[in-house]
């Protein structure tokens, strides 16, 4: 959640701590050892909305990814919203899925829709989720009664001590500056005892919590556009401690710390704070170190266009029937492999490689179509200009329409093959000239002859999404 500078606007200084005023349900035990039941877990899902460089793919929706990895995603519904608040502000930002104690899932977000930070609200978004294809009974769920402060970027937790959820979010505090607050649930239907969660006596938004890693709980938040964690042994409020080394790739937030289903490694995704958002990640070995190193970009790729995403381990049969319910990107999009910040697009119907995020964002999604001029090979075909195909003309790419002749059905044919720089990874190579391929020179798009090892690495790219 992109924060406000303290103070800014409207008077937002109001007293957080105060006694409950909204009283909790009384529903009976929940069920525990919900973890357990997940102990296969194989997959992940991620939650987010989505904006551009010119909020061309402004869309606050609720969005939903899958992973295998947890580091490559996969759009799911052609990156279209899987449901779409009607309450409130009638948008979402910042929204975070869990599953629950019951093995069945709840998504909350903020009660935002688009970028006006002077809106407040006491509400969130709330959808139950059995198996995250269908979403019930939506509601807004009241967090606070404090007035003139939002209640923005929620996330929950399990506290088994008080047998009760905790409901993380940032609102202002009486000094006028941001910080963590808590309040608990059984049910995500009513809420009581709001109260400060983490205050370290500056501003801080977005906190993230990680539960019991060797008997140690992380708290991880945005501080100065950078992540910072605290740490405490106890989930009570006001024990938290900042410990960590700071993370940023300019300005950063919205931490995510997500564990390898694999691996003892951790993951720490940050997005960038800016509205077309890109996300960094970084890598750890130990938690308790609190330190972090960047993540090669060739090794992970966001959702197109998401912000401020929530990730959740899944199980392989969950993550098969999400596939079955709203399918796979129809399209593609290339992503350098020397260069793994930027995406292969046209411009201008010239054939190159740019920067993401960029807009209009199509530019860079193609259809992976049976070759024009053999049908073992493979054509691309523009996602927004769709009557025309990458081709080589003169060894120099471009978008141009399909004049039904052989010559350029021959141009626009390429067979794909295992990576020359990176056999898990793919290279394309000319149907009518089998000795070039597809490589990038001075971001350019070309065919030309590899031999070099530079060259294989300019001809390398990740079919993804």
């Amino acid at each position: 959640m992109n924060d406000v500078t303290p103070g800014a606007g409207p008077s937002r200084r109001t007293f957080l701590g105060m006694a409950a005023t909204v009283p909790l349900a009384a529903t009976g035990a929940l069920t525990l050892g919900a973890g357990t039941a997940h102990a296969a877990d194989s997959a992940y899902a991620m939650v987010y909305f989505t904006e551009s460089n010119t909020m061309l793919e402004a869309n606050y929706g609720l969005h939903l990814a899958v992973s295998q990895d947890g580091l490559n995603w996969m759009p799911l519904n052609q990156n279209a919203p899987v449901v779409t608040p009607t309450l409130g502000a009638g948008g979402l930002r910042d929204p975070f899925v869990m599953r629950k104690q019951d093995g069945t899932f709840v998504v909350l977000a903020t009660d935002l829709s688009g970028t006006d930070w002077t809106r407040t609200s006491v509400n969130i978004h709330v959808w139950d989720s059995t198996d995250l294809r269908t979403f019930t009974g939506y509601r807004l769920l009241k967090l606070h009664d404090m007035s003139n402060t939002h209640s923005w970027a929620p996330e929950a937790y399990w506290d088994a001590s008080r047998g009760l959820y905790g409901i993380l979010y940032s609102s202002v505090n009486s000094s006028g500056h941001n910080v963590i607050m808590v309040s608990y649930t059984t049910d995500f239907k009513t809420t009581a005892n709001p109260q400060v969660f983490f205050d370290p006596g500056y501003d801080v938004i977005d906190g993230n919590l990680t539960v019991g890693v060797n008997g140690v709980n992380y708290l991880y938040f945005k501080k100065d556009q950078t992540l910072v964690g605290a740490r405490s042994t106890s989930l009570t409020p006001g024990s938290f401690t900042p410990f960590s080394t700071a993370v940023a790739h300019g300005g950063t937030e919205a931490p995510t710390v997500v564990k390898s289903l694999t691996s003892n490694s951790w993951y720490l995704w940050g997005d960038t704070y800016t509205p077309n958002g890109v996300f960094y990640v970084w890598q750890s070995g130990d938690l308790a170190s609190g330190t972090w190193t960047a993540l090669d970009q060739k090794l992970y790729t966001q959702p197109l266009n998401s912000k401020h995403c929530g990730i959740h381990p899944i199980t392989s049969t969950e993550y098969t029937n999400l596939l079955a319910k709203w399918g796979a990107p129809a399209w593609n999009r290339l992503k350098s492999y020397n260069y793994p910040s930027r995406y292969v697009r046209h411009a201008g119907f010239v054939g190159r490689i740019d920067e993401y995020p960029f807009d209009p964002f199509p530019d860079s999604q193609w259809k992976l179509v049976p070759g024009l001029a053999d049908s073992s090979a493979i054509s691309f075909q523009s996602v927004n200009y769709p009557t025309r195909y990458l081709r080589h003309y003169s060894y120099n790419l471009r978008v141009d329409e399909n004049d039904g002749t052989s010559s350029f059905a021959g141009d626009a044919t390429f067979y794909r093959t295992a990576g020359l720089a990176d056999s898990s990874w793919a290279s394309f190579r000319s149907y009518n000239f089998p000795t070039r391929y597809i490589r990038h020179s001075n971001y350019a798009l070309r065919i030309d002859p590899i031999s070099t090892t530079t060259e294989k690495a300019d001809a390398t790219f990740r079919v993804g999404y």
